[in-house]
């Protein structure tokens, strides 16, 4: 029984390297993995970004519209841009210039 056992056992590990050593050859021609789950993944972090944005200046305009009826609403100041920024079609906020009151 323990000579049947250990030759069960040597079969198993000498098969284990010989697999190994197949895979190993046969590896550097597989097909790469796949990025279709990491695209969808961006491409919903992308949507999901506009979709905040959009909100979040929709709820800045009613609150302006609510504190200032009737009135013009001024761009939204970046969020999370402190810099300087430009206006190429309209008027800079008075908040974002250097020297505003």
């Amino acid at each position: 029984m323990t000579s049947y056992l250990w030759r069960k056992y040597a079969d198993y590990v000498y098969t284990k390297w010989e697999r190994t050593l197949l895979w190993d050859m046969v590896d550097p021609y597989r097909r790469p993995k796949s990025f279709t789950s990491l695209v969808t993944i961006y491409i919903a972090a992308f949507y999901t970004g506009v979709i905040g944005a959009a909100i979040t200046e929709q709820l800045y305009k009613e609150k302006y519209w609510e504190d200032h009826p009737g009135e013009m609403v001024p761009l939204m100041k970046p969020m999370f841009y402190g810099g300087p920024w430009r206006v190429y079609r309209g008027e800079v906020p008075v908040t974002s210039l250097p020297n505003a009151p």
